[in-house]
């Protein structure tokens, strides 16, 4: 009995020591992990401590040496200012020891020229002495005569002179109105230029085409390297184009080919040969036709060069304006002009006729037809007045006498008279369709009608939306309109049509 509960008791007191003795063995092992994490801690603390201090060292050394380097460079840019101050001043006082020199120099000039101002002086009053004895009047009687003379003298001086003023001033007003009247003409001249490089040849029929062409092309071959133009056949029916800048060489193939199309023998020997012959005969009309121009201006004393340059002008055309008749038609209006203000009149027709000269020239080169028509005039020996006239009809350099001022007016009222020139195809045909375009963008307006060339637009209207005080107004607002927007030669008519139809079919 006594050792059942003597038993228990044992083991409850084995156990708990036991648990104690776990618990103590424990807590001492926590106790050295412990000591151990803080020595291992403060070892790391002064591991970045000693870190941070060589960072820090380090960071102090590059400041010292870049604040070393900084002081070095002041230094230097200091030495080197000085230097500079060193040298100006070393310059300014070779300047003041300059100046001083000259100061030196000039003092004694001037003490010179004092002595030499006395001298002068003395030698004046002797001599005023003297020609006082000798004439037997005082410096006082002599100035009064000489101011006498020189009075007369002054007034005769003044009175020729206001003689000359009157007789200039008159001259230079009757020019200066010329030149008034001829500037304000020349402000409203206009400047169109445009060059019809093809033309066409109608044909019988699209079998003509394949001759042309002729076995492996040597027809179309020949025909285009004895006259230099460009043939295009292409699927236009019953016509070929003749493509070439030279109107002449242009005229020459057409008329050649024309004849052989007629003739219908087309080969490279009839080629030649039917070429040859046009050529001779363009060249006679090429003549005749500068010649006939020259005969009916009265020009005489012309160059036979001269002659063919204007001659070919009778082949090129601008606008569809013949340049040979606009030539002709300026010198007219030129003589007209210039006998009206007064100025050469002969001169301006010979500036007339030659300001296109250079049209007719064959050249390659870069030079426009005014500084080419220059320079054919220049050799042939022609005024210098004409040279400018043909040189500056186009403004590439200033006219220095009225006369190429009156070329200039006479040139630009040949080419914009009405009726002068013609428009394109392309030009006519979109500013129709411009004209009804402008019309039909109105309410009310059912249709539209370029009529006459395009001189007049005919408008119809809605006879229920548009009344007949709104037809007025629709009238004046597309006028304005076509002012405003559209380019054209004359004045349009507009014309609104309102009307009522009433339709019944009696059956």
């Amino acid at each position: 009995m006594i050792l059942n509960i003597i038993l228990p008791l044992a083991g409850v007191i084995l156990g708990w020591l036991i648990r104690w003795l776990y618990a103590k063995f424990q807590l001492s092992s926590t106790e050295q992990r412990a000591a151990r994490l803080s020595e291992e801690a403060i070892k790391e603390a002064e591991a970045k401590s000693r870190d941070i201090q060589l960072e820090t060292r380090d960071q102090l050394l590059k400041e010292r040496h870049q604040q070393e380097r900084e002081n070095r460079e002041r230094r230097n840019e200091l030495q080197r200012y000085e230097k500079r101050v060193l040298q100006k001043e070393e310059n300014l006082e070779r300047k003041q020891s300059a100046l001083d020199q000259t100061k030196r120099m000039y003092s004694e000039r001037e003490e010179k020229l004092s002595g030499r101002e006395q001298s002068v002086a003395n030698q004046e009053e002797q001599l005023r002495a003297e020609l006082e004895r000798i004439a037997g009047l005082s410096a006082d009687e002599a100035k009064n005569m000489i101011i006498a003379g020189m009075e007369n003298e002054a007034k005769r001086d003044a009175q020729a002179l206001i003689n000359k003023i009157e007789q200039e001033t008159q001259l230079k007003a009757e020019k200066l109105a010329r030149d008034v009247v001829v500037t304000t003409i020349q402000r409203i001249a206009t400047e169109v230029s445009s060059e019809l490089t093809v033309s066409s040849v109608n044909l019988p029929s699209d079998e003509m085409k394949g001759r042309i062409i002729g076995r492996e092309g040597r027809n179309i071959r020949t025909l285009e390297t004895l006259t230099g133009v460009d043939i295009i056949i292409d699927d236009t029916p019953e016509a070929v184009v003749i493509s070439c800048f030279d109107p002449v060489r242009k005229e020459i193939a057409r008329k050649s080919l024309e004849r052989l199309v007629q003739d219908g023998r087309i080969h490279p020997a009839r080629i030649e040969e039917v070429v040859h012959k046009v050529t001779r005969e363009v060249s006679r009309v090429i003549t005749d036709e500068g010649e006939k121009v020259m005969f009916d201006l009265g020009i005489h004393n012309v160059s036979q060069e001269l002659v063919r340059a204007l001659g070919r002008l009778y082949y090129r055309t601008s606008y569809g304006q013949n340049v040979l008749y606009h030539s002709k038609e300026v010198a007219v209006l030129a003589g007209m002009i210039a006998a009206e203000v007064g100025a050469d009149r002969e001169l301006a027709i010979r500036g007339g006729i030659l300001h296109d000269i250079g049209k007719g020239i064959e050249s390659e080169g870069s030079a426009n037809h005014a500084e080419m028509g220059t320079d054919l005039a220049k050799k042939l020996g022609e005024d210098a007045n004409v040279l400018n006239a043909i040189l500056s009809h186009h403004n590439d350099v200033e006219p220095n006498c009225i006369e190429s001022i009156i070329v200039q007016i006479a040139d630009a009222i040949s080419a914009s008279r009405p009726g002068a020139r013609r428009e394109t195809l392309n030009n006519y045909i979109k500013r129709l369709e411009n004209l009804e375009k402008i019309s039909n963008s109105y309410d009310g307006v059912e249709k539209s009608y370029a009529v006459q060339a395009g001189r007049e637009l005919r408008v119809l209207v809605n006879n229920d939306s548009v009344d007949d005080i709104e037809a007025k107004d629709l009238a004046k607002d597309i006028a304005k309109r076509i002012e405003a927007e559209l380019r054209y030669p004359g004045r349009i008519k507009v014309t609104i049509i309102r009307e009522t139809r009433v339709v019944e079919y009696a059956k």
